[in-house]
């Protein structure tokens, strides 16, 4: 295990980048969000809204049509794209690719998504890699078959234990040496970014090993990973893949503490959004 990196806010000020004063919509990040089905209308709306309080400009959030209503009635800063069916299929895939508005810089895919077959997740992964957009893959996108597609390319990918197993067929040891030995070598082999949710967030690319323990207990109410994923969508759209993975586990971890303080035990996962400004704040940055 080498170059093993624990989180703290000299670290986060260190790896924040400037915004530049003389900006314009648009130069400080586009994101595509993609999720969500019949029943999981928030997980993409989450998410969505994270990326946006993370500092970025402009947020697409695709989204089956029978959501479409709800998705844009929550928030009138989502510009939200309908997709024809519940499931993502292939033809819903090629259909987004031919009318996303703007090249995205990233795209965080599968929060609350229902998958109709692997190809249809591997069509836009392959659309969307192919635009040079960066991904960050969580939930129903973490499956085998899009291992082989991604690899090289230094896209991220959030699971939890049970999605770990699920994607590299390995139960996680209980050591935390051991584990993060696990997790740094799968890394390597696929030139990919992981970033492990838990008590403990595990990140590395293969070569580096970052370490957040900036939790709660209050935190596993649900919603927490798609505010997560929405914050390093947004924050991949300016830094590497390694380092907005690094700082989307930091500042979700201090949004989670502050909601704590706020509300103890009986926080929910839009108190995050709320206090995510706070957490962020005192990094911001601007270059004249």
């Amino acid at each position: 295990m080498s170059n093993k990196i624990s989180l703290d806010p000299k670290l986060v000020q260190d790896l924040v980048v400037p915004r530049i004063a003389t900006s314009k919509k648009g130069d400080n990040g586009i994101v595509l969000v993609v999720g969500g089905n019949r029943i999981y209308h928030g997980a993409p709306l989450l998410a969505s809204l994270a990326a946006l309080r993370s500092g970025t400009d402009l947020v697409y959030t695709a989204v089956p049509r029978s959501n479409i209503v709800a998705t844009r009635s929550f928030s009138p800063n989502i510009i939200a794209l309908p997709l024809p069916d519940d499931k993502l299929t292939v033809g819903s895939s090629n259909r987004l690719l031919a009318v996303i508005p703007k090249r995205p810089d990233s795209a965080a895919i599968g929060m609350g998504m229902t998958i109709a077959k692997p190809a249809a997740l591997l069509t836009i992964i392959k659309g969307l890699l192919a635009r040079n957009s960066k991904l960050v893959l969580d939930a129903s996108a973490l499956i085998p078959s899009m291992l082989d597609e991604i690899s090289g390319t230094e896209t991220i990918i959030t699971p939890h234990i049970g999605e770990y197993k699920r994607i590299f067929g390995e139960n996680l040891p209980d050591s935390e040496v051991e584990r993060i030995s696990n997790i740094q070598k799968c890394a390597k082999q696929y030139r990919i970014v992981i970033l492990l949710k838990g008590w403990i967030d595990i990140i590395s690319d293969g070569e580096r090993v970052g370490i957040n323990r900036t939790h709660n207990c209050a935190m596993t109410v649900g919603g927490t990973g798609d505010i997560l994923t929405g914050i390093v969508a947004g924050l991949l759209t300016k830094v590497k893949p390694f380092e907005a993975s690094l700082l989307g586990s930091y500042f979700n971890g201090v949004a989670g503490n502050l909601a704590y303080k706020r509300i103890g035990l009986h926080l929910a996962a839009t108190d995050l959004l709320e206090d995510l400004p706070t957490a962020m704040k005192p990094f911001d940055k601007i270059k004249e």
